[in-house]
């Protein structure tokens, strides 16, 4: 599939697809939202093509927003106002009090996001949630919650955001399940150039605390990990479950990798992907990558 940005026609509402429940995927297009990068080149155009790419039910944005109120400027003027977004915070939001305080009053309590089925704990309640949209289960996790400050750590699964998270895993009944964060578990080149960023700096600096988060994680059952961070896109299957970094949504603003979204559609018992890259100029998004969660 072929996405090329046609003008005002690409807004059309399109139908609802018989396949199953789609969403989105896309993060890290830091700085690249709005101002003098807001043209189709850069964080807006990831926007259009994931909207010419068909019926969504969410975004999912696993970290980097900084600033936010740009990327949900962006967001709204392409998918509308009432359509459902979800941030995880990233290492260069947690660094930005401004930053944390839109993403904070964005959840607001931890119900302001829709479908919210879980917030946070005590400290984190914004920053961390879960949500269900139909068949699919969401957990989202601050990875610089240190148990008191959802800014205080330098990326891990704390306790606390271990305990809660695994007590989120064991309430759900739903049959697709999906944990976000920002910092990937096994850092991966990227899929197509090959440049690999934070290598050591990601959730492998503590590897007993990686350990047991990916343990809980194939234990559970959760289809797919989902992430960002390194700038790179990736999709492998690591000890039983999938981790999909989604890159960075920044158009040609990262030279280093094409822009990246991912796609996913549930249903009929499996959960497909599809991995959206652009070209040099970061426009016309095609797929480059795909495949099941559940039956590969």
């Amino acid at each position: 599939m072929v996405l090329a940005l046609l003008g005002s026609g690409l807004f059309a509402a399109p139908p609802e697809s018989p396949a199953g429940l789609s969403f989105l995927v896309a993060g890290d297009m830091r700085d690249y939202a709005g101002g003098a990068f807001g043209g189709p080149a850069f964080f807006l155009g990831a926007c259009q093509a994931m909207r010419a790419s068909g019926p969504s039910a969410f975004l999912i944005v696993p970290g980097d927003l900084d600033p936010p109120q740009s990327v949900a400027a962006v967001i709204h003027s392409v998918f509308g106002k009432a359509f459902p977004w979800y941030p995880a915070v990233g290492n260069h939001d947690a660094s930005d009090e401004s930053d944390m305080a839109f993403l904070r009053r964005l959840n607001a309590r931890g119900a302001r996001l829709p479908n919210i089925v879980r917030p946070g704990p005590p400290g984190g309640v914004e920053t961390t949630y879960s949500f269900e949209v139909g068949d699919v289960h969401v957990a989202v996790i601050n990875q610089y919650f240190d148990g008191v400050s959802d800014t205080g750590g330098n990326g891990d699964v704390s306790d606390t955001i271990y305990g809660w998270l695994k007590a989120d895993l064991a309430a759900t009944a739903k049959p697709f399940i999906f944990v976000v964060g920002h910092e990937p578990v096994f850092p991966l080149p990227d899929m197509t150039t090959g440049r690999a960023r934070h290598a050591r700096t990601s959730l492998n600096q503590n590897l007993a605390s990686r350990d047991r988060f990916w343990l809980l994680l194939k234990e559970r059952k959760v289809n797919a990990y989902f992430c960002g961070h390194t700038h790179g896109a990736s999709a492998k299957k690591i000890q039983g479950v999938w981790q999909l970094d989604s890159g960075h949504a920044r158009g040609k603003g990262d030279k280093g990798a094409p822009s990246t979204f991912i796609r996913v559609t549930v249903g009929g018992g499996d959960s497909q992907y599809e991995v959206f890259r652009a070209d040099s100029g970061g426009e016309n998004y095609r797929v480059t990558l795909a495949g099941s969660l559940v039956k590969n």
